[in-house]
């Protein structure tokens, strides 16, 4: 009877294939197994397989779209910021049978160009080390370092902004010049002791460009730094006010038997009120698509949250994270082609926030209190409250914020009785002056951020008569900067081309005489730009405006042929 109960079974089949959800990682495994002294060829992974299973299809399905743009590649991975673990390990499309789609390479450890992502981790480091507080202005003005000109993405200048505004826009002038106020140098070291592992050059070759993807990074590195600034700030009342080393530690993709000891000091690389600060511009970024009204909806989730693009649009970037979760996605080619349209707000950013929709909605980071403090901080400026500020509010700061600077832009003003001129004691009685407190911005931030800004009140002129004091300087020059060297290109037909100065007056209708070595070129009025062809060699600019006020800065002018001999 057995036997005829056994014939009528069907005959197996071929073996049905292997699942691949996972086959970077398994690659990955393989490659590392000796590393993790694992001897057993088969191991318990940290994934989520039904997460898993949901990403792979995202993926696929954005990779679809964006194929018809030249777009082939993308890589999504998941971190569990409670446990330290892997959760989803998408490194890239799986297409075997297309190699031209490079689907092979696991974009998970590729080393790319980071784009703007290494933003907040400056950010968090001035709030950490006293150089800002979280809404200080920040210049936002053209500039030019030692021949390294940044630009902001949308080419335009707001000439002052609050340093958590400059991070949510992701403004690359601010993001640089701070970098230099803080030093490369020392931003440098702290990346790599922070776990970024590719930089294997010395600072001095990434220099200011550091700040702006002029790096490499990995997508495990970056999601891996992410988490561990996670895991200080929902660690901050678990370990008597220490900090746990541990924190920083790589996620493991392997079960572990049992959990990890904690390695508890005085301090770490970021204290919890400076993320605590850092994730809440973050939060402030401007969604894409539908997601830009989030906040009308209940159910929707709070995410921390930034984007990158690598110059060239080679590379799309976007990496969030709740107190649960760090979810970091890369999109573009393997092979590094560029194409348009590969930017991190509108490639990655949308695969991120449907993967967030895949996660469950828990609490918000609570605030550190015992890691913050309360201080008096000027409305306006940002600063510490200064004797001559009008608006000052209370503010929950990090503790580093005690060492900043108090506020250098509120000024008290001697005005006449009528209050529409600024007088001093060579034309006007002391007892016929008021007093005033105005908020006064060098003129080169001040032309940029009266433009963005119409309640700014510029300076009343000086009641005629009146000496003016060389302290309240009408004139700046924007470029070039006092000292600066300079290398106009030739023309198509071999002549010698043109350098734009740029100079800003309190009142742009004052006119203004240009002089170069005291030889008189031009004048201007409203707009201060001047097209100049000087020779190679030191030149000294003066300016001149019709009130007597004078301006004098050197440049020098580069020969490249002569250079070159």
């Amino acid at each position: 009877e057995t036997a005829n109960l056994a014939k009528l079974e069907p005959v197996p089949g071929k073996p049905l294939p292997l699942p691949q959800n996972a086959q970077h990682l398994l690659n990955r495994f393989k490659q590392e197994r000796r590393v993790l002294k694992v001897n057993s060829t088969r191991i318990k992974t940290t994934i989520d397989e039904q997460l898993q299973l949901k990403i792979n299809s995202i993926v696929k399905r954005y990779n679809n779209r964006y194929r018809a743009n030249g777009i082939n590649n993308i890589a999504a991975l998941v971190l569990n910021a409670r446990t330290g673990e892997v959760a989803s390990y998408v490194g890239n499309i799986y297409q075997p049978e297309d190699p031209s789609l490079e689907s092979h390479v696991d974009m998970i450890k590729a080393p790319r160009s980071p784009g703007s992502t290494l933003k907040p981790f400056l950010y968090a480091s001035l709030l950490n080390d006293g150089f800002i507080l979280p809404t200080t202005l920040v210049p936002d003005i053209p500039t030019q370092i030692s021949g390294y000109a940044p630009q902001n993405y949308d080419l335009g200048y707001d000439g002052a902004i609050g340093a958590d505004k400059a991070l949510s826009r992701s403004l690359n002038v601010p993001a640089v010049r701070t970098l230099q106020q803080y030093k490369y140098q020392r931003f440098y070291d702290k990346l790599k002791r922070m776990g970024i592992s590719t930089l294997n050059q010395p600072a001095d070759h990434y220099g200011l460009s550091l700040i702006l993807g002029g790096s490499e990074v990995t997508m495990w590195d970056l999601a891996n730094t992410y988490m561990g600034m996670v895991r200080t700030l929902n660690h901050f009342n678990s370990y008597q006010g220490l900090y746990n080393a541990a924190d920083f530690d790589q996620a493991s993709y392997i079960k572990k038997t049992k959990p990890t000891e904690p390695i508890l000091e005085k301090s770490s690389f970021l204290d919890q009120g400076a993320i605590w600060a850092t994730f809440n511009a973050m939060e402030e970024l401007m969604r894409p698509g539908d997601e830009g009204l989030w906040q009308q909806f209940s159910s929707s989730q709070r995410i921390s949250w930034k984007t990158g693009t690598s110059f060239g649009f080679r590379d799309a970037w976007a990496v969030g994270l709740t107190p649960d979760y760090v979810v970091c996605v890369w999109v573009g080619n393997a092979d590094g082609e560029g194409r348009p349209g590969l930017i991190g707000v509108e490639a990655a950013a949308p695969v991120m926030f449907d993967i967030f929709r895949q996660l469950p909605n828990g609490k918000w980071f609570e605030t550190p209190k015992t890691k913050l403090k309360t201080l008096k901080i000027c409305k306006q400026s940002g600063y510490k409250v200064g004797e001559n500020c009008p608006d000052v509010v209370d503010e929950l700061v990090p503790f580093g914020g005690e060492k900043t600077a108090i506020c250098p832009y509120h000024k008290i003003v001697h005005l006449d009785k009528t209050g529409k001129y600024r007088v001093n004691d060579n034309c006007e009685e002391v007892a016929n002056m008021q007093q005033k407190s105005f908020f006064i911005l060098p003129p080169s931030m001040e032309y940029y951020y009266k433009v963005k800004n119409a309640d700014y009140k510029s300076l009343p002129p000086f009641k005629l008569g009146c000496d003016i004091n060389a302290s309240t300087a009408a004139m700046e020059l924007i470029y070039p900067k006092n000292g600066a060297t300079i290398y106009i290109p030739l023309e198509i037909d071999g002549t010698r081309g043109k350098v734009v100065l740029n100079a800003a007056h309190r009142n742009p209708r004052t006119k203004i005489y240009w002089h170069i070595d005291n030889e008189y070129i031009a004048t201007t009025t409203n707009f201060h730009q001047l097209a100049v062809s000087p020779s190679a060699g030191r030149h000294k600019l003066t300016l001149v405006d019709e009130n007597g006020e004078r301006l004098e800065q050197y440049f020098t002018v580069l020969d490249k042929e002569r250079k070159g001999n």
